[in-house]
């Protein structure tokens, strides 16, 4: 299993994946879920996986591949748009490929967000289902998540509003990867997050965090002292001990 989660803000895009695979308990690797497709200063793209680690892979390779040669690909598209429907058409070609050759009660779906700006137009954000199609964020849903995102999820709920600063969007996504950790031994460190700010096409540098990270395990420390302290300040029932 995984987790990835994507913000489109007013200010720019916030990105962060985690990096476990798991195929039953004693079979748990790290493959990077957080791919870039960029050209500084014209286009920055960024995809994030989840699902069956072959089709991924293969979906990745092949998009990667294509940018080698004549035709569309991801470093000539027009819009965002396109990009997120050559990836669910590339993940469409990767399944109809594989469950041909292969037992049928195998799972070979995967899922995709597909983030950034292409010169020209605004930042956006596009989560690309399984099946091929997708959806794009807007001001009144901003994020999207992928993989086991249900522990992460209230969190986001609360904080996370097309207005909210970049600066307290990564602290709410480091919160949500967080908690989900704590409750989900599927979903791990090392994990890779990502900053695009509107307008910029600087090079993409992921910043990858791991148990070693000081700021994350101050920060989930402090979160964790806090939610205590706020559970231990709530009243108490008064109707509990008459009923």
């Amino acid at each position: 299993m995984t987790y990835c989660a994507a913000l489109n803000l007013k200010d720019g895009l916030v990105f962060a994946s985690d990096s476990r695979t798991n195929a039953g308990v004693d079979h748990i690797a790290t493959f990077r879920k957080m791919h870039l497709f960029q050209q500084p200063g014209e286009r920055a793209i960024v995809l994030l996986n989840s699902g069956n680690l072959a089709t991924t892979q293969s979906v990745v390779s092949l998009l990667r591949a294509r940018t080698l040669h004549d035709g569309e690909h991801l470093l000539n598209i027009s819009s965002l748009y396109d990009a997120a429907r050559l990836v669910g058409e590339t993940v469409r070609e990767v399944v109809d490929r594989d469950t041909g050759q292969q037992a049928s009660n195998i799972d070979f779906g995967c899922s995709f967000l597909v983030g950034g700006q292409i010169r020209g137009e605004q930042p956006r954000l596009f989560n690309v289902y399984p099946q091929g199609n997708f959806i794009e964020s807007s001001t009144d849903t901003p994020f999207f998540q992928i993989g086991e995102s249900k522990y992460g999820k209230p969190i986001l709920d609360r904080v996370i509003r097309y207005e909210t600063d970049m600066n307290e969007a990564l602290k709410c996504l480091l919160i949500s990867f967080d908690s989900t950790i704590r409750s989900n031994l599927s979903v791990g460190l090392p994990m890779e997050t990502l900053r695009y700010r509107i307008d910029s096409f600087a090079e993409l540098r992921p910043h990858r965090i791991d148990e070693g990270d000081e700021y994350f395990q101050q920060l989930r420390g402090r979160w964790a002292s806090g939610l205590r302290q706020v559970f231990a300040s709530l009243p108490d029932p008064e109707w509990f001990d008459e009923a």
